[in-house]
């Protein structure tokens, strides 16, 4: 009979009541991303990764042409950008869905490393963008021996 709890009736309403309050908030605040376009849903998948002397990107971007895309280095940031275009449209028959995108895009990532922008080497094939870009020497860390002072001891006499 130790875990007494005091029944208070309206504690449920109000939970019920504060659930919604949020549910409601959320809801307005941010609607759903399937009812509107989000460019952040639209981004450019990417693979980066680091070997010994190289920091790799690989970028899919299908359905554009290797003149549309532009790639900068500014520091440890990386910028992908470039532009879709879409094809001639048949007017023949209703589209119900058309999900084929055109138009700009940007991609802005931060590299985990400097790297040496103009070294760098970009590949573009079949809708995939490969990038290496050499990492930046690194200044070599050098050693400097410490050497301790003798200390004479003069002898009590």
């Amino acid at each position: 009979m130790g875990n007494l709890v005091r029944w208070e009736p309206f504690r449920d309403l109000t939970d019920v009541r504060f659930a919604m309050d949020r549910m409601f908030d959320r809801s307005f605040a941010r609607p759903w991303p399937m009812l509107r376009w989000e460019p952040a849903l639209a981004q450019v998948a990417i693979d980066l990764y680091e070997t010994a002397d190289v920091v790799g990107v690989t970028a899919s971007l299908p359905g554009v042409k290797a003149e549309d895309v532009q790639v900068s280095v500014t520091g440890k940031t990386l910028t992908i950008r470039g532009e879709t275009k879409a094809s001639t449209e048949e007017n023949e028959g209703n589209y119900y869905r058309q999900e084929r995108r055109s138009g700009a895009f940007q991609r802005v990532i931060t590299l985990p490393v400097r790297v040496e922008a103009d070294k760098a080497e970009a590949t573009f094939e079949d809708g995939v963008l490969k990038l290496e870009l050499p990492k930046v020497a690194e200044v070599k860390a050098t050693t400097i021996e410490v050497k301790a002072k003798k200390v004479v001891e003069a002898e009590a006499s």
